[in-house]
């Protein structure tokens, strides 16, 4: 199923651009350890997956951040139609001291880079294999995220659920708790409704 042009060529330009823009204003907003977030990873390496046309890669993305997106938007909107969120992971966009631009840019964000890859699944079919590839990497990003990112930021929330550390348990076991987590609650699931949703890429 893979080939060629199977995706059309303004897309793969506009998203790019969308990337080109974004990645300063980022790494000046909130630093390069920013870019550890599943999220940032997955805007990344849909640049790629695009211009390859890689359903392996497409597939891997969405299995890392399609549920957690869903999350987002769910946030978001909870926060606009009431005031609050059970989530928090969008609790950003409601802070006054958000600028503007970075609103924008992280709205954008959130839904197109889903959509996009949706749209990817749609054209080339989902690869099975995104599953065990993506818990293997999840593993290394939460380990380097565990060991060299500030806990305050809590990024891919390393150190506790929300935006705050936790202190229930050490920071090793917690550390342990979401490797087993991410995997069982939220790419297994993704990945049966993926592979229900899409044809199979051989």
């Amino acid at each position: 199923m893979t080939g060629p042009d199977l995706l059309p060529i303004w897309l793969k330009l506009l998203y790019t651009a969308f990337v080109v823009v974004l990645v300063p204003i980022w790494w000046i907003d909130n630093g390069p350890a920013n870019f550890l977030w599943f999220s940032d990873i997955a805007l990344l390496a849909t640049v790629p997956a695009l211009w390859l046309e890689s359903s392996l890669l497409a597939s891997t993305m969405s299995v890392a951040v399609l549920m957690l997106e869903f999350a987002w938007l769910v946030s978001l909107l909870c926060r606009l139609l009431i005031g609050s969120d059970p989530i928090g992971l969008a609790a950003y966009m409601t802070d006054p001291e958000t600028t503007r631009r970075v609103k924008w840019l992280s709205a954008i964000f959130h839904v197109g880079m889903p959509a996009t890859l949706l749209w990817v699944l749609a054209v080339l079919g989902y690869d099975r294999r995104a599953l065990p590839l993506q818990i293997v990497l999840a593993w290394i990003v939460l380990v380097v995220t565990w060991l060299f990112t500030d806990p305050d930021k809590n990024i891919n929330w390393a150190f506790g659920p929300g935006a705050r550390p936790q202190h229930a348990l050490s920071p090793a076991a917690y550390l342990v708790v979401v490797m087993v987590v991410l995997p069982v609650f939220v790419y297994w699931p993704t990945h049966w409704m993926l592979s229900r949703m899409f044809p199979r890429h051989d």
